[in-house]
C-alpha cells in the first residue's frame, strides 16, 4: 500500500492562488467523491483545507501523484504547470512526518498554534462521513492526533507563540494611540473571528459590532462581548462608523469592495481605517490597500508579527521533532507489516485447507471402525507431511547457493529452538 500527500501552503503559494483551492467543510463530501471517481481504482483520500494550506492525503496500491496534481489544478481552474511550481509532494514516511508536523503546529505560520489540530480533525470527520477514509489513512490520522497530543502535553511548543488573533490587536495598537476609543467591526462569526474578538475585547474598545449573514449566530457572538449585531447586507452603508474592521468569512468572492471603502473614507473625512482580511479567498478587494488612510493587512502580512520569541522555542521544537521521529518510525513499521497481510492470509487459508482434508480423512476412518490411536497417528503424520513437503522439495532442488538460502530459511522457520 502506498501513501502520498500533495499540497500548497503559505510558504509555497501566494494568498490569491491558495484562495482558489479553499474548500468549506460542507463541500468536502462531493469534492472527495469527485476525486475518487476520477481514478479507476478508488483510493482512500482525505482533504485538509485552511486559510494557510490545502493538502490531499491518499492511500492506494500504487501512488498517483501526477493524477492528483492534475485533479487539484482542474478543481482550482489553473494550469497544471503553474500549480506544479507551488506544490509539494511526499510519500510514505515523509507524508506521515508532514502530517504529524502540521497537526503539532510545527508547519504553521504561527509556530505551535493549536487551531490547525481542530481543523484537521474536522477534515477527517468529513472524510469518514464521505466514506473515503480506509484502514490506512484512518491509522495515519489516529497516529497523527496521538503524536500531536504528545507534543502539546510533553513540550512547550505553544507557550511562546503569538496567535494570529493576538497579532491583529498588536498591529491595531501600533496604529491607534488608545484602543479604548476604537470602534471595531467583525465580519463573520466563525472560530477565527471569535478569537480576534476575544483579544480585542480584552482591550475594552469603545464598541464592538458583528456583521454576519445569519443574525442568530452573530447575536450569539455579539452577546458575549456586549456588542451589537448587524446584517451583512447593511455593511456598505455602515462601514464608515468603524475604525477597525476584521473580516473572515467563507465567501468565495470579496464582500467589501473598493467602492464601499472609498465612500466610507469620504464620510469619515479620511480618518484612518485599520482593516484585516483573515479570509482565504479574500473578503476585501486587494485594491483597497492602495487607498490613503487605509491600513490593510492579510494573513500573509501577519507572518512577520507572529514570528517572535524564536530562541525560546528552539528547545521545544527539538523535543517535538524527536516525538515525531518516533511516531514516523512506528507508522512505517505498521505499513511494512501491512504489506505481509495478503501472504499471511494465504498461508492461513492453505493451512486450513490441509487441516480440513486430514480431518475429513480421519472421520472416514473412524466411521469404518479403525483404531482411534492409529487414526490420530495418521492425522498427525498427514499434516506434518503436507507442512514440510514444500521445504523438503526446495532442499532437493536448485543449485548449491539456492539450497543454502533455503536451508537458512528453514532454520529460521522450523528449527529456532535448536539454534
Amino acid at each position: 500500500m502506498a501513501v502520498w500527500a500533495l499540497g500548497i501552503n503559505h510558504t509555497t503559494a501566494p494568498l490569491d492562488l491558495r484562495g482558489r483551492f479553499a474548500f468549506a467543510v460542507d463541500q468536502m463530501e462531493p469534492v472527495l467523491h469527485g476525486f475518487r471517481d476520477s481514478l479507476a481504482r478508488q483510493p482512500e483520500v482525505a482533504l485538509i483545507s485552511t486559510c494557510n494550506r490545502t493538502e490531499i492525503y491518499c492511500a492506494a496500491e500504487q501512488p498517483e501523484l501526477e493524477h492528483t496534481l492534475d485533479w487539484l489544478a482542474h478543481s482550482g481552474g489553473v494550469a497544471t504547470t503553474l500549480l506544479r511550481q507551488h506544490t509539494y509532494s511526499l510519500q510514505g514516511g515523509l507524508a506521515a512526518r508532514h502530517a504529524f508536523r502540521v497537526a503539532s503546529g510545527l508547519d504553521s505560520m504561527v509556530l505551535g498554534e493549536p487551531q490547525i489540530l481542530g481543523q484537521m480533525k474536522d477534515a477527517i470527520r468529513a472524510a469518514e462521513a464521505a466514506g473515503s477514509l480506509g484502514t490506512t489513512l484512518n491509522q495515519l490520522f489516529q497516529r497523527t492526533f496521538a503524536v500531536a497530543k504528545d507534543v502539546r502535553t510533553s513540550t512547550e511548543i505553544g507557550a511562546h507563540s503569538i496567535s494570529m488573533a493576538a497579532a491583529v490587536v498588536r498591529l491595531a495598537g501600533q496604529i491607534f494611540e488608545d484602543l479604548g476609543q476604537v470602534k471595531v467591526l467583525f465580519v463573520g462569526a466563525g472560530e477565527m473571528i471569535e478569537l480576534a474578538a476575544t483579544h480585542f475585547a480584552a482591550k475594552s474598545p469603545k464598541s464592538i459590532a458583528i456583521a454576519n449573514r445569519t443574525l442568530e449566530r452573530g447575536e450569539k457572538l455579539a452577546s458575549r462581548f456586549g456588542g451589537e449585531v448587524m446584517r451583512l447586507a447593511d455593511l456598505p452603508s455602515r462601514l464608515h462608523e468603524f475604525d477597525a474592521v476584521v473580516s473572515c468569512t467563507a465567501s468565495t468572492l470579496p464582500i467589501i469592495g473598493l467602492g464601499a471603502v472609498e465612500r466610507a473614507l469620504k464620510v469619515r473625512k479620511h480618518r484612518p481605517m485599520f482593516m484585516v482580511d483573515l479570509a482565504v479567498p479574500r473578503d476585501i478587494e486587494p485594491e483597497v490597500r492602495a487607498l490613503e488612510d487605509i491600513y490593510l493587512y492579510t494573513v500573509d502580512d501577519l507572518a512577520s508579527v507572529v514570528q517572535t520569541a524564536q530562541a525560546n522555542r528552539q528547545a521545544a521544537v527539538a523535543q517535538a521533532e524527536a516525538i515525531i521521529d518516533a511516531g514516523v518510525q512506528s507508522f512505517v513499521h505498521w505499513m511494512e507489516q501491512r504489506g505481509s497481510v495478503p501472504l499471511i492470509q494465504q498461508l492461513n487459508a492453505q493451512a486450513d485447507e490441509w487441516r480440513s482434508l486430514e480431518l475429513a480423512r480421519a472421520r472416514r476412518l473412524l466411521a469404518k471402525g479403525e483404531d482411534v490411536d492409529a487414526v490420530l497417528e495418521a492425522l498427525s503424520r498427514g499434516l506434518t507431511q503436507k507442512m514440510l513437503h514444500g521445504a523438503m522439495a526446495e532442499l532437493r532442488a536448485g543449485d548449491a547457493q539456492t539450497r543454502e538460502h533455503t536451508a537458512q530459511a528453514i532454520h529460521k522457520l522450523f528449527l529456532r529452538k535448536e539454534r
